[in-house]
């Protein structure tokens, strides 16, 4: 099992009790919406690597947020970076050992379900692992249960809690079910015909190791998709990296405000 990094003394101090991770294009949010306290790149822990990905800044940011203290991952490490599943969720059990409760997991995925449009916004209420393998594998018993229930990993409390916010503020959400791939190719058509039989309603290539690690440490996990592009077969033309930042940036500010809203109803 891979040692947890030593940490600075003020992050530790500090005992930050909610997390987010910040997909691709949503690491605006923690420079707008926290009051700053540090910061910190991944590359200074002892064991964490870079984060590769453009739009992945590789740093935590901590602060305060309406009363609450808040730490941001922006940016997070993926499978197909090349890094394993042991090492792209060890920034989850760093957050855990801080104390933090509850974690927010945010993602840009591809819109599955005919309904759903680029701009719209998913809250994940189950996934489906088609990574072809667990963040769990190998560790021991140290790391925590070794079977961890997966029944409820997206926070039920909480979702109903976010639904209704979003019901009172006039504020489209979707709610379904949220399948990861390793990537980093997008889905051929074909692929997403099956996944669509499978029940996914969006697709990407993160999330659910994260989840998973979140769960088994006890922590409360709430999943936010923004749907950047329709899917493979669905879409009119090809898919690209670029289309999925110009899609978040497109929808910041309601983003900003049901993000900002799934942390503060956080018990």
């Amino acid at each position: 099992m891979l040692p947890l990094p030593s940490l600075p003394d003020q992050l530790v101090e500090f005992r930050p009790e909610l997390g987010v991770v910040l997909g691709s294009g949503l690491g605006f949010f923690a420079e707008e919406q926290l009051e700053i306290v540090g910061r910190i790149a991944y590359t200074d822990l002892d064991g964490l690597p870079a984060a590769t990905v453009p739009g992945h800044s590789g740093q935590f940011i901590y602060g305060r947020m309406r009363g609450r203290k808040v730490i941001c991952m922006q940016g997070r490490l993926h499978y197909y970076e090349g890094y394993s599943m042991e090492l792209l969720t060890l920034p989850i059990r760093l957050l855990a050992s801080l104390g933090v409760s509850t974690l927010v997991l945010t993602n840009a995925a591809g819109g599955i379900n005919p309904a759903y449009r680029p701009g719209d916004f998913m809250l994940i209420a189950d996934h489906i692992n088609f990574l072809g393998t667990n963040p769990l594998i190998g560790l021991s018993a140290l790391a925590g249960p070794r079977f961890p229930d997966m029944s409820a990993v997206y926070d039920p409390v909480l979702r109903r809690r976010i639904r209704d916010w979003a019901a009172e503020e006039n504020l489209s959400l979707n709610e379904g079910t949220y399948l990861a791939t390793t990537g980093p190719s997008f889905e051929t058509p074909a692929e997403i015909r099956a996944f669509a039989t499978l029940g996914a309603d969006a697709v990407g290539m993160s999330t659910v190791p994260e989840a998973i690690v979140a769960r088994q440490q006890g922590m409360s996990v709430v999943g936010l998709s923004c749907i950047t592009n329709a899917a493979a077969g669905l879409s009119t033309g090809p898919l690209s990296h670029e289309e999925v930042a110009a899609t978040a940036d497109r929808v910041r500010e309601p983003l900003v405000r049901l993000l900002a809203a799934a942390l503060t109803l956080a018990d």
